[in-house]
């Protein structure tokens, strides 16, 4: 289940791509959810856990991928508890939260409001206990927070 905490957190690590930079693994590089979304959202291919082929970039580093993506293999893998800023996530990223939310319990910080799309979901917000379902309702309770 995907739970948010709405605006500032203390806690949260508010920069997660320069975390990612000094914490993955190279596991998590080849793992088909995360060669899925770096094609998604970098439109990139991942040839091997060091090597990225970007259209624009060229061959990168997997330290080169965008913060975005950075951010949610952070939550999709990292296991230490730590609690994800994800306003480091763009719109383009929301479908891939909702997914790792339905693969494993995350928690995340958001101080911005995001773009789930149409389709109905299940998020709890932390601030206030309420569960919703759509886009609407997340953005009437979201406005509170941020």
């Amino acid at each position: 289940m995907l739970s948010i905490y709405l605006g500032q957190m203390e806690e949260a690590i508010y920069y997660p791509p320069a975390y990612f930079n000094n914490t993955y693994d190279d596991e998590w590089i080849t793992d088909p959810l995360t060669v899925e979304m770096i094609k998604d959202v970098d439109k990139s291919e991942v040839i091997g856990p060091h090597l990225i082929e970007s259209p624009v970039l060229g061959p990168i580093s997997v330290k080169e991928i965008s913060g975005g993506v950075k951010t949610l293999i952070l939550m999709a893998f990292d296991d230490s508890g730590r609690i994800f800023n994800a306003s480091a996530c763009g719109n383009n990223c929301a479908k891939w939260i909702l997914e790792i939310g339905k693969r494993k319990d995350l928690t995340i910080n958001l101080r911005h409001i995001m773009n789930f799309g149409k389709e109905p979901f299940e998020i709890k917000i932390l601030n206030n206990g309420e569960m919703v379902h759509d886009l609407d309702r997340f953005i009437a309770v979201a406005a509170k927070y941020v």
